[in-house]
């Protein structure tokens, strides 16, 4: 779909087809059913639009009338907060503080180590991050298993943020062992949810084909 930067009566979202950023983003957005333009940025060809909008040039990027946004986790709270139904943060203090240390977390452990993998032309580095990334997200098995979503039964934006990463496994080699069934059964519940369905794009799909 294309955007003109003058016309923006619909929220618009400027998103690479493989990014995992640009994923949970468009994953908040299926959830809640927001009516929005979605813009594929391809790598080396920015649109001139998202070059006037964002100083950092980069995606995501999010357009709501005046307001632009570009910071994935920005964004995905402010979609939370301006579509409150269904809400994906919970209302305690306390609790929201413990999902908010949990994306900071996947963020910081999950996020650059996958980036490394899809964007790397290094062999060892890019091994040594397969590994890493394998053993941070085994280390997180019994949180998996203890609640049907990642700390809650609720979904959230802490499952936006982790499945993205959990989907491209196959494409980082990276099969987990029989040992890690809560994740398969984690992924399994989150995968067949028609809103992740409806989050992927063709490049996406073509991940686990």
């Amino acid at each position: 779909m294309t955007v003109i930067a003058n016309r923006r009566s619909v929220m618009t979202l400027f998103s690479k087809p493989a990014c995992p950023w640009s994923h949970r983003t468009r994953l908040v957005l299926a959830e809640k059913s927001i009516n929005i333009d979605i813009v594929d940025v391809e790598e080396g060809n920015l649109p001139e639009d998202l070059l006037d909008l964002n100083p950092y040039n980069s995606v995501p990027t999010l357009v709501d009338r005046d307001l632009v946004l570009y910071d994935s986790r920005v964004i995905i709270e402010y979609l939370d907060e301006r579509f409150p139904h269904p809400p994906l943060m919970p209302v305690d203090p306390v609790t929201r503080a413990h999902f908010r240390l949990a994306l900071f977390r996947i963020e910081k452990d999950w996020y650059p180590l996958a980036e490394q993998i899809y964007e790397g032309n290094d062999r060892k580095p890019i091994a040594r991050a397969i590994k890493a990334l394998e053993e941070s997200i085994l280390s997180s098995v019994e949180i998996f298993a203890a609640k049907r979503y990642f700390l809650s039964d609720e979904f959230s934006l802490v499952d936006c943020t982790i499945a993205p990463i959990l989907w491209r496994l196959p494409l980082f080699n990276i099969h987990l062992p029989p040992q890690a069934k809560p994740i398969q059964r984690y992924m399994d519940d989150v995968f067949s949810r028609p809103s992740f369905q409806a989050s992927l794009t063709e490049i996406e799909q073509e991940m686990r084909q």
